[in-house]
């Protein structure tokens, strides 16, 4: 029973972080993602821009009239939250039209809705078993290791793709120094080569 209890847990926590996705967002294009909401729904919208160019991008939310809800420029990453005023399709778009040969990688988490009880008959005034509250204490447990476990991914991939790039400029740093290096040192020959042609050259008049 436990076991089963846990099963549904875990289960429930996928159903709830499902809209979570990284996406490639080419330089110079725009990409939209599109829900459906009923009214009085609240829904939340949380991005991080993790690689590309200064880790910034462009972000609008539209409404089903195309009103514009949410709208910043260049952000690196930035939470919005908002409750509906109508049902319909709502749109979230992220630009990166700035860039001309820059692509990016952005997270996105979108979340909507109030998130159901786990044990749908639990109210405020009704008294749960052990085995009920201990599964309560491991559903909040487990949302708060997701979210930090999503934080600590972003961090990650942020932080392997700042050493990936200050690799890459070290390799070439140092490809450019082994190359001056063995210019300069063909350089010293031929100038000590020149000096010995030269002074044979003289000696050889002075005969």
């Amino acid at each position: 029973m436990l076991f089963l209890g846990l099963g549904c847990l875990l289960l429930h926590v996928f159903v709830v972080f499902g809209t979570e996705l990284t996406f490639e967002l080419p330089d110079n294009d725009k990409q939209c993602f599109y829900e459906e909401l009923e009214k009085d729904v609240k829904f939340e919208i949380d991005f991080q821009v993790i690689a590309g160019g200064n880790y910034d991008v462009d972000c609008f939310v539209t409404d089903p009239l195309n009103n514009v809800l949410y709208n910043e420029k260049k952000k690196q990453y930035d939470s919005f939250s908002h409750t509906t005023a109508m049902a319909g399709v709502y749109k979230v778009c992220f630009s990166n039209g700035f860039s001309t040969f820059t692509h990016k990688t952005v997270y996105l988490d979108f979340r909507h809705g109030d998130e159901e009880p786990l044990i749908q008959t639990m109210t405020g005034s009704t008294a749960l078993t052990q085995l009920e509250s201990s599964c309560v204490s491991i559903h909040e447990i487990l949302k708060v290791v997701a979210d930090s476990q999503t934080w600590y991914r972003l961090r990650e991939a942020h932080d392997r793709t700042k050493a990936e790039h200050l690799l890459e400029r070290v390799t070439y740093w140092s490809i450019g120094e082994t190359v001056l290096l063995f210019v300069i040192g063909i350089g010293q020959v031929m100038l000590l080569r020149s000096f010995f042609s030269e002074k044979k050259g003289s000696v050889a008049a002075a005969t």
